[in-house]
């Protein structure tokens, strides 16, 4: 039985699950009974799109109070000040930072630019923070945020949603319970095209008047504002300096449950067949291909890991092992040496050949909530399952592709404690950016 849900009706359930978790008279019952030190003071530093989600789930939770918003785009806070009237609104992050120095955690919602920056500077403040994916725009940022993570032991989730659905958490278990034994490779792909051949429009616009173009740019190099939607809101993702691709904004989520189930640390090397970017934008049909070191649930001492998106799919000999399925506009298929797992993104894992497990019971796996696991653990109940401790080499491998792609046809080996590629030295100059100057941030610049 097939079942398929979108983005959108997975948020809602997922809103609908946080809200049942926590019932009206609970939630009255807590407030009464909470004191100030069980309350999570929260800002959120973005307030539409992603950041909208983000934060509609976060204030779900009983115990969070939302404090402060900060968003380049004033249109977009303004409606949350209508919704809690005692929220400040700020246009500046650094800002909000410097003079709400009560907040116990921050949520980073923004373009894969800002992400790091942000990140860093709230961390360095003692402040927990959920980002959203990918953690970082760059492979030493990545690092960086880890790292900091770790010295300061601060809770921390990536946005990764999708990870602590039942759906991804079910495929995990099937891989690591060798119901399809040993795995031999995995194919992963998506159907976006976050890319984009032409070159840069030459014109500039007037940027709108509530929207602070030198903040949103940020820590990335100053330019003209080039209006018709061509960096903001959205298509931002298809630009070198801002976004990462189509492989950075799903690689994340896809690549998840194969990470998590075959408990993969980082790669040997990194292939891309896909075309390169051109100066300033991404390429559509990334096809990139990894070499792992195994695992105790792969079949050999490596295992082979391959990236498809755009058009770009898995080869005929793979999809054939679904027999008459379709592929879905975005999963994996893991081959294993006693039978082949489909996993959709948002969707139920499906065991190939029907004939082989029909009758097989599979592992069973409530939804949990991603927003509710990383609040609960600022309060000392649990801890968060995509922490960068996970989500951090998650993202460096990622990251790797897309590095791999301005190179197309080589492969680069990856020396992960070194953080450099070891047979082209040209490949390491995409690991790290330089700021702007006057947005340094101290331990990334």
């Amino acid at each position: 039985m097939k079942n398929h849900f979108s983005r959108r009706e997975f948020l809602r359930r997922a809103t609908f699950a946080a809200t049942a978790a926590f019932s009206a008279p609970f939630i009255a019952r807590s407030l009464r009974a909470a004191s100030p030190s069980n309350t999570i003071l929260h800002a959120s530093i973005g307030g539409s799109g992603q950041a909208g989600s983000d934060l509609q789930l976060v204030a779900h939770h009983p115990f969070v109070k939302l404090v402060a918003i900060a968003d380049v785009d004033s249109t977009k806070s303004a409606p949350w000040k209508e919704r809690f009237p005692e929220v400040r609104i700020y246009h500046d992050w650094r800002e909000l930072l410097e003079k709400e120095k009560q907040l116990d955690t921050v949520n980073v919602s923004t373009p894969d630019h800002m992400h790091a920056p942000i990140a860093m500077a709230a961390m360095q403040l003692g402040k927990h923070v959920y980002v959203q994916k990918p953690l970082t725009h760059d492979i030493y940022e990545t690092r960086q945020l880890t790292r900091m993570a770790q010295q300061k032991k601060l809770v921390t989730q990536m946005g990764i949603q999708i990870h602590s659905a039942s759906a991804y958490r079910q495929g995990v278990q099937i891989v690591r319970e060798g119901v399809i034994g040993k795995i031999k490779e995995v194919h992963s792909w998506c159907g976006k095209g976050w890319g984009d051949p032409a070159p840069l429009p030459a014109r500039q616009d007037t940027p709108p008047a509530n929207f602070d173009w030198d903040l949103w740019l940020g820590v990335a190099a100053a330019r003209p504002f080039i209006g018709g939607g061509y960096y903001h809101p959205g298509n931002w993702r298809k630009r070198l300096d801002f976004g990462t691709g189509t492989f950075g904004d799903m690689g994340c989520h896809i690549f998840d449950p194969v990470f998590n189930a075959l408990e993969l640390t980082a790669p040997i090397s990194v292939r891309s067949e896909g075309p390169a970017p051109n100066q300033w934008n991404w390429a559509n049909d990334g096809r990139v291909h990894y070499v792992f070191p195994g695992t105790p649930h792969t079949a050999e001492m490596t295992v082979n890991i391959t990236w498809y998106d755009g058009d770009q799919r898995p080869p005929a000999q793979v999809a054939s092992l679904l027999g008459s399925e379709p592929l879905p506009g975005t999963g994996s298929i893991f081959v294993g040496t006693k039978g082949v797992m489909l996993l959709p993104h948002i969707a139920r894992p499906r065991l190939f050949p029907d004939s082989e497990f029909a009758d097989r019971p599979l592992p069973k796996v409530e939804d949990g909530n991603h927003y509710t696991q990383f609040l609960e653990a600022v309060r000392g109940n649990g801890k968060t399952t995509a922490g960068f401790d996970f989500s951090g080499p998650l993202t460096e491998a990622v990251l790797l592709g897309g590095v791999a792609s301005r190179f197309p046809s080589t492969t680069l080996q990856w020396n992960a404690k070194s953080l450099k590629f070891t047979n082209l030295r040209a490949a390491n100059e995409f690991l790290r950016r330089k700021y702007r100057k006057g947005w340094e941030v101290k331990g990334l610049s």
